[in-house]
């Protein structure tokens, strides 16, 4: 199959808005290769390079990509089919006024760990951390608002979900003509939750195939499918509000899956679902509600 090629020297976006002009267009059922730059824009090379504030623009996305014959309602297929390390070492890093443990006494920002790869592992300080690489921003052009690509959202976005890794399959709503969907900020490694603010955060080339799902079922948020289990991704304000849309979402799925009226999905999620933590140091924190296969078998 041939595969086409985009890289974040063709285009790379700073701002998820619903008016974007594509870098390329390609037809659903496309195997692409995204090239990506580290979320730091390559200004953290070395453990004396510092990053002192969040940067104005952080977390380049390459693209946007316009799918051919994507209308709003419709439903975005990103299927990961392998993450590359397209650097030596990654970078973890601490900033002033960022990080779930911000202004504690005893943390001290800004501070660099660079994080040297090979063969399959990252060292950080001597010790060694397998490397699975995880796509920390990625989604489509939203509804109506803009958002950074720092912010997660509906649309995706900051999402910093470990799910977003090869082998899985990653869905969003389609809310503009083309989807026009971007992706970035990849880590060599990251933790549920990304304490710090980052994960390891590196250079990278992502296959995947992108298409189109014919579906009745409404898609309000992204949705990812993995090995086994469909997980709903919400992002709010606080974990008890992202909690409850990630807990609708998966009712609403196992409804229509179970042909189950809303209150019977709410009893059964409680039951066989599973709250995870994404991350929780974003400008909106993000949570996913995992629902096992033999639940929740052919959602879309």
């Amino acid at each position: 199959m041939s595969r086409e090629t985009v890289s974040h020297e063709q285009g790379a976006i700073y701002e998820f808005a619903p008016e974007m002009d594509p870098v390329e267009t390609v037809p659903p059922g496309t195997a692409v290769t995204i090239e990506t730059r580290d979320s730091l824009d390559g200004a953290v090379q070395s453990e004396s390079d510092l990053i002192d504030q969040v940067p104005g623009e952080v977390n380049a996305a390459t693209g946007p990509i316009a799918v051919e014959g994507a209308m709003p309602g419709d439903v975005l297929r990103i299927e990961i089919e392998e993450i590359r390390i397209a650097e030596p070492e990654g970078r973890v890093i601490t900033i002033d006024g960022f990080g779930l443990l911000d202004g504690y006494p005893q943390i001290e920002a800004p501070e660099t760990r660079m994080t040297p790869v090979e063969d399959g592992q990252l060292s950080f300080e001597g010790i060694d951390v397998p490397i699975e690489p995880v796509i920390g921003t990625i989604g489509v052009a939203p509804a109506e608002e803009s958002f950074t690509t720092l912010v997660p959202h509906d649309h995706g976005g900051n999402l910093d979900t470990t799910d977003m890794s090869a082998g899985n399959t990653a869905y969003f709503p389609v809310f503009q003509d083309g989807a026009l969907f971007s992706m970035g900020d990849c880590k060599a490694a990251m933790a549920d939750g990304e304490m710090c603010g980052t994960g390891a955060e590196v250079a990278t080339e992502i296959d995947l195939t992108v298409d189109l799902v014919e579906t009745d079922v409404e898609l309000a948020r992204p949705l990812v499918e993995t090995a086994d289990a469909w997980k709903t991704i919400a992002s709010a304000e606080t974990i008890e509000t992202a909690c409850e849309l990630a807990n609708e979402d998966a009712i609403r799925l196992l409804a229509a899956d179970n042909d189950l009226s809303a209150t019977e999905a709410y009893m059964l999620s409680s039951l066989v679902g599973g709250l995870e933590i994404s991350q929780v140091v974003d400008p909106l924190v993000t949570v996913r509600n995992a629902v096992p296969k033999k639940y929740l078998s052919a959602p879309l």
